[in-house]
């Protein structure tokens, strides 16, 4: 291929073509929110690979207008919101688009009709039961097929692991880890959330003799305790190593 025969007014259309269907994609992906992005049901599998094919058809199809497949995307996207608003509200209508739940095992019996019903061999089960960590099937009580895919477990009795309700032993509830500090950046708000600022964080840097700059991650368990996670100062020099020495070898070359 020739590379002075290209038609670069055309390239420069399907970059900014690119620019415009991916500005869209973002758009419409924020206003259907964050389910669109983790587990889908069938419907918001449809309605995702429907926007996909309309923003790719926008971007690589010169001939066609940058208002048709927008106008596509964006129309898209309103029926897909709105169904989802329509079904938080509606039982009926939210099983027919998201489907319900189906029942594999039973208080210990498999139920084959349900299997067949959901399109899934014992093969593909029995792999879905190993990867979620049970190799002998005796072990499960109920598995349930949920309406976006995933097989949900509940263990025998003999087979759930041991808690420490279980063994009437009193722990003290552990929550959210705060990041005070992300690539030497000190989060303020995080800080003052766990009732502390940035005063406090800079003594405790100096305690420890480290210096903000080469702070990677910082953070604050419920206890109090900061654990820092410093830069890996050896890369850094590495990579300063190697730049100076390809600077040095540019500059012999041009003398």
């Amino acid at each position: 291929m020739d590379i002075f025969n290209i038609d670069w007014m055309e390239l420069l259309d399907v970059f900014f073509r690119a620019i415009v269907s991916l500005v869209t994609l973002f758009f419409v992906t924020k206003l259907l929110g964050k389910k669109q992005v983790s587990q889908l049901s069938l419907f918001d599998y449809v309605i995702g690979i429907s926007i996909g094919n309309f923003a790719a058809e926008m971007t690589i199809n010169t001939d066609s207008p940058y208002l048709n497949g927008t106008v596509a995307v964006i129309f898209f996207g309103v029926i897909a919101y709105f169904i989802s608003r329509i079904t938080m509200k509606s039982i009926k209508l939210r099983r027919f688009f998201t489907g319900v739940p189906t029942v594999i095992i039973e208080k210990g019996e498999i139920i084959e009709d349900n299997l067949r019903r959901v399109n899934f061999d014992l093969n593909d089960f029995l792999q879905e039961c190993r990867s979620s960590g049970y190799f002998n099937i005796d072990d499960i009580y109920y598995a349930i097929m949920e309406a976006n895919g995933r097989i949900s477990f509940l263990p025998k009795a003999g087979s759930s692991p041991v808690t420490n309700e279980n063994m009437n032993l009193k722990i003290k509830q552990d929550g959210l880890c705060a990041n005070v500090i992300i690539d030497s950046h000190i989060m303020e708000k995080n800080l003052k959330n766990i009732n502390k600022d940035k005063k406090w964080l800079e003594k405790k840097l100096k305690e420890r003799n480290i210096k903000l700059d080469n702070v990677f991650l910082a953070t604050v368990d419920n206890y109090d305790k900061l654990f820092i996670y410093e830069k890996n100062k050896k890369d850094f020099i590495y990579f300063m190593f190697i730049c100076f020495n390809v600077l040095w070898r540019e500059m012999r070359n041009m003398s």
